[in-house]
């Protein structure tokens, strides 16, 4: 394959993170952007630590690159259940 790999940074899980793939693989759950860094170097993707949240290559999917999550338990729109219901 010529070219960058496509690299995608998926939304936050439930629990906080985020996945990352490179090439189709998934190599890891990141916190943080220094994480996305660190799987990229390990895939032999040379990118500054300073450079990652604005790098082309990465597509940050369900936010950008200073959210972490975890996703919000209540969705927009929902009212709030309390205990009893």
């Amino acid at each position: 394959m010529s070219g960058p790999l496509p690299v995608i940074v998926h939304p936050p899980s439930p629990t906080g993170g985020r996945r990352v793939r490179v090439n189709g693989e998934i190599l890891g759950l990141a916190y943080s952007v220094a994480d996305v860094a660190e799987f990229l170097h390990r895939a032999g993707l040379e990118v500054d630590p300073m450079e990652v949240a604005v790098s082309p290559l990465i597509d940050w999917r369900g936010g950008g690159p200073e959210y972490w999550g975890p996703e919000p338990r209540n969705p927009p729109g929902r009212p709030l259940r309390s205990p009893s219901d």
